[in-house]
């Protein structure tokens, strides 16, 4: 299906669509509106926003107004939908969907764009399938005429899934998942801090009513004694087991206990388990002193994460060039994340594997749950169980495993070390911390390091061994080497640890300084982001926070290129948005450095805007870890681990480990969507060192959306768009989750 022939500026010229966001908010789901508005505008199309959801697609009038390149303007970084969403029962009744057509009909809107979640998208198929049949009945009514009908005889629908629970199968990461995440994890760090002060065991009870993720991931994230989820109820006497953990916690010399509880918790034979009922087991059983804590509405509030927007935006990229190429033929879609490629799945496909958990777990079949939920589900729980639940091993392996961090340090790595530390103490290794890198392996600076001596790691910014630059001559035993740096230049992975929390310090500074120009107008922001020389930070922050142009070192520029930009702001000016922001990766240009851009833009803006400058510097390492680094180093640090255990067998002979090929020292990396181990020897090849970056990067396909969003009317190349792809279902003992497509992964869904 190649569309190379096709201009994408005049695909939507004399098409109009209209866009609603309806069920709950989710933060992300504005970046989605705005994307869908500005891509429909480029097209060619009209765009039309459909005010509190289907409700005002009943009610018609003012509710569905036309959208302008302004009125998008400052939403990315709102949460909930600033075009409101209601639960609405005049639409399940067909007399209200008639009314729904006809509003449609008069305004000569075809293409529909849901953003909701799996009852909204239920609905909006139903009002598909319904049309011509909806259409017959107005004409018989005198209400619209054949020739009105006749013209818009075909409706065609696209949904993106926005859902806080990450709930919808078929898709890797819903909108607002992530920002859900942070919500919970800013709640669980600040109790953390208060729980130690007194010796406290913290129950905290996050939302999920059918879907433990958002409990699952906390669970990882901050390193808690037990979870509680709806697909995997606890095994039965799960409450003298649960108040041993705790005890024996606390023997250890840890200060706090952290549960965490899923809405929809129950035991084996169906029956809830709150907050509450575990509070009292606890008080009961130890006297500890309990407090329980539920976040409710908290997770869906607050502004998106930088992951949220930039999928927002790509989902909105995508929907409005399903809607354009979609034929009568085509069933109604949904555009979703599978890996970092973005794909179009019939969306009765995924809501019919979505209600398979459900059976599942109503059958107790709890396995098949837990892996109809997907791979990342299922990786996530297993490695929560090893983290939580065994216990290490009387027998010793006599092998010695050191974890050393090398270069500067970023979030997330202690949350890497913690994990190894344990997976390799419950393999029976002598776990052993080099402080201050290659320098301190030098000097001996080697302690041994223990179960509690890593407790409470994975809330920790920074580096706890601490880190050093240095070289040494390799050394012939088994080397894993885990990417972690803000720049995200690791060849072998398309992410590293740290990045992430990198990328939401950049994003939320930049939304400040945004706001900081609401009063006084005409004003151009010049930032300078880290990254060394490569332009990851700086193209996603760009995206994240609706920046008018990111110069980067691998997207090279020139004067041209400046004066471009620089007239653009111009133009820009005369709207109603009169403010600009601009950022540059620290190496991007020898020559144009910020100074220089700054002058430039002074110079030729001067009588039509003013500039201001600001450097991020050393900020962009610091802060505590995001969610993701959390998760994402925990499951690295596990994974190095169990791989070196495995490797150690195959390289010890005649009482000492020798091992000198090439696949005994290797980076783990996430490579389509898997963490897979490669060969150092190999990645040579794929290095360029001169620049210390990979020689090619999956995000710099990003590029042009992030322009076309900024309004640069450049070409948009639809060659590359995603064909429909087909829910296929393995058996577990039914059917199974979606098969999907093999391509670079979304940060969330990175497993083998």
């Amino acid at each position: 299906m190649s569309h190379t022939s096709m201009d994408p500026t005049k695909m939507g010229i004399g098409r109009s669509i209209a866009v609603l966001t309806s069920g709950g908010d989710a933060q992300g789901m504005n970046a989605a509106v705005r994307a869908t508005v500005r891509v429909g505008i480029y097209t060619g199309a009209k765009v039309y926003f459909v005010h509190e959801g289907y409700q005002g697609l009943v009610d018609g009038g003012d509710n569905i107004k036309l959208a302008t390149w302004e009125s998008v303007s400052m939403m990315l970084q709102l949460g909930g939908t600033v075009i409101g969403s209601a639960r609405c029962m005049d639409f399940r009744a067909r007399e209200g969907r008639m009314k729904a057509a006809l509003n449609l009909v008069k305004l000569g809107i075809t293409n529909l764009c849901v953003i909701g979640g799996d009852g909204s998208l239920t609905g909006a198929n139903q009002f598909r399938k319904e049309w011509a049949t909806l259409l017959v009945d107005l004409v018989k009514a005198g209400k619209i005429t054949d020739d009105e009908a006749r013209k818009s005889c075909h409706l065609n629908i696209v949904g993106m899934v926005g859902s806080i629970d990450n709930d919808f199968c078929g898709t890797d990461m819903t909108i607002g998942t992530d920002s859900a995440l942070h919500r919970i994890i800013e709640v669980v760090d600040a109790i953390t801090t208060t729980a130690q002060s007194h010796q406290r065991t913290f129950i905290l009870e996050v939302m999920g009513r059918h879907c433990g993720y958002l409990a699952l991931v906390t669970a990882l994230a901050c390193g808690a004694d037990w979870v509680f989820i709806p697909e995997m109820p606890p095994d039965e006497g799960w409450e003298g087991h649960l108040c041993r953990r705790l005890a024996d916690q606390r023997a250890r010399g840890s200060r706090l206990n952290v549960i965490i509880v899923a809405e929809g918790a129950m035991d084996r034979a169906g029956n809830p388990i709150s907050s509450e009922d575990i509070k009292k087991l606890v008080e009961k059983n130890l006297g500890f002193d309990t407090r329980t804590t539920v976040l409710g509405h908290v997770q869906r509030g607050g502004t998106p994460s930088a992951f949220d927007r930039i999928l927002g935006s790509r989902m909105g990229v995508e929907a409005v060039m399903a809607l354009l190429e979609a034929t009568p033929e085509t069933p109604a879609c949904v555009v979703s994340l599978s890996g970092n490629q973005a794909v179009r799945l019939p969306l009765m496909e995924c809501v019919q594997v979505t209600k398979d958990v459900t059976t599942a777990m109503a059958e107790k079949r709890w396995e098949d749950a837990i892996k109809l939920r997907g791979k990342s589900f299922e990786n996530n729980w297993n490695t929560y169980k090893m983290l939580a639940h065994i216990n290490p091993p009387d027998t010793k392996s006599n092998i010695n495993v050191a974890i050393v961090n090398i270069g500067a340090p970023c979030a997330g790595m202690n949350a890497a070390v913690r994990s190894a530390v344990r997976i390799g103490i419950i393999q029976g290794h002598n776990m052993l911390a080099v402080h201050d890198g290659f320098e301190g392996l030098a000097q001996g600076k080697i302690e041994p390091i223990t179960w509690t001596g890593v407790s409470g790691w994975t809330g920790k910014g920074g580096s706890e061994l601490g880190t050093k630059r240095d070289k040494y001559e390799e050394l012939c035993i088994p080397m894993v080497v885990i990417p972690a740096t803000v720049s995200n230049n690791v060849p072998g992975s398309d992410f590293s640890i740290g990045a992430d929390t990198a990328l939401n310090t950049i994003t939320s500074t930049c939304d400040r300084i945004k706001q900081s120009a609401a009063g006084t107008k005409r004003r151009v922001f010049i930032i300078e982001t880290a990254g060394g020389y490569c332009g990851y930070l700086a193209t996603m922050a760009g995206l994240a926070a609706g920046a008018d142009a990111a110069y980067i070192y691998e997207d090279k520029f020139g004067i041209r290129d400046l004066e471009m930009n620089v007239e653009h702001l111009v133009q820009k000016m005369k709207t109603d948005v009169k403010r600009g922001l601009i950022l540059r990766n620290e190496n991007c240009n020898a020559n144009y450095t910020t100074d220089f851009i700054f002058a430039l833009y002074s110079e030729e803006g001067k009588g039509i805007f003013d500039c201001r400058k600001n450097v991020l510097g050393h900020m962009q390492q610091g802060g505590t870890p995001t969610p993701f680094d959390r998760n994402f180093g925990t499951k690295m640090g596990s994974k190095a681990v169990l791989w070196i255990t495995e490797k150690l067998k195959e390289v010890y002979r005649h009482g000492r480990i020798f091992a000198n090929t090439p696949d005994s020292a290797c980076v783990l990396g996430m490579k389509k969507r898997a963490l897979t181990f490669q060969p150092l020897a190999e990645l040579k090849e794929q290095t360029d060192f001169v620049h210390r970056i990979p020689k090619t990067s999956w995000w710099l396909k990003l590029r042009p959306i992030m322009k076309i969003l900024a309004k640069y009317n450049i070409s948009l190349d639809t060659s590359e768009h995603a064909h429909m792809e087909h829910v296929i279902k393995k058996r577990v003992s039914m059917p199974a989750p979606l098969m999907k497509k093999a391509c670079p992964p979304t940060k969330h869904e990175e497993e083998e």
